[in-house]
């Protein structure tokens, strides 16, 4: 049951992103408002119940995972019930010894702050990987290869970096293809990694390049085969 809720608010995360635009909880639709508390109560209420499944409960936060799960629910009730109840309670007129007028009120509802706190919901879906222990495999084998993606990110970077200036010497002269792809380093990085290593249009780029210079469109066909064929399949291996 518990993984079903899981699924099912992993679910309604997307639709509450495309489909409810007001800033807060108590602008919201009336379904959205339902949901969220519904959802907030179910996690805290299985919060509740592991925790009193602990025969000590000072040793239920040694429990990574339930610790973990305390910080995703805290987060959920800040944003689900006490931010709500601070607007609630600042907007009522006074009801905080004359808070309502105050700058609590209007720092709450600025929409970058809530946003922010939208952005946590996403945490949420971590508890997936705890029910399903193939991603936590994957997730950790990919932890094992960053090193070495990083290294295969820093030899791209190097060529994209060599043949960039390799273009700009070679064609400096050529006005067409200086301000359509080399028209600075940055830029012919940038080109060199969308079509060369990306191959995005790449005919159309070899084509252009080729009508103005062979000698270039030679070259540029030697960094998509070290780049796209070599590097980036060597990434795949790594990854894989």
């Amino acid at each position: 049951a518990t993984l079903g809720v899981i699924a099912l608010n992993a679910v309604w995360i997307g639709i509450d992103t495309d489909f409810n635009h007001a800033d807060t909880l108590l602008d919201a639709a009336p379904l959205f408002q339902v949901a969220d508390n519904f959802f907030c109560t179910f996690f805290v209420f299985e919060w509740l119940v592991r925790w009193m499944s602990f025969k000590k409960k000072r040793f239920a936060f040694k429990d990574k995972w339930f610790a973990f799960d305390t910080t995703l629910v805290g987060m959920m009730v800040l944003e689900t019930w006490v931010m709500t109840a601070i607007l609630w309670a600042t907007g009522a007129g006074g009801a905080w010894c004359g808070l309502g007028n105050a700058s609590i009120l209007r720092l709450f509802r600025k929409r970058r702050l809530f946003r922010l706190l939208r952005l946590t919901r996403m945490t949420r879906m971590v508890r997936l990987f705890r029910m399903m222990p193939e991603l936590v495999i994957l997730v950790k084998g990919m932890v094992a290869a960053i090193r070495s993606v990083v290294f295969t990110f820093c030899l791209s970077l190097t060529m994209l970096y060599l043949f960039a200036i390799t273009f700009r010497q070679l064609v400096g002269g050529n006005e067409v293809l200086s301000q359509l792809y080399f028209s600075s380093v940055p830029t012919s990085m940038y080109n060199l990694f969308i079509h060369g290593t990306f191959l995005d249009s790449l005919g159309d780029v070899v084509r252009a390049i080729g009508a103005q210079s062979r000698s270039a469109a030679v070259i540029f066909w030697i960094f998509v085969l070290l780049s796209a064929l070599t590097v980036m399949n060597m990434l795949i291996g790594i990854l894989c």
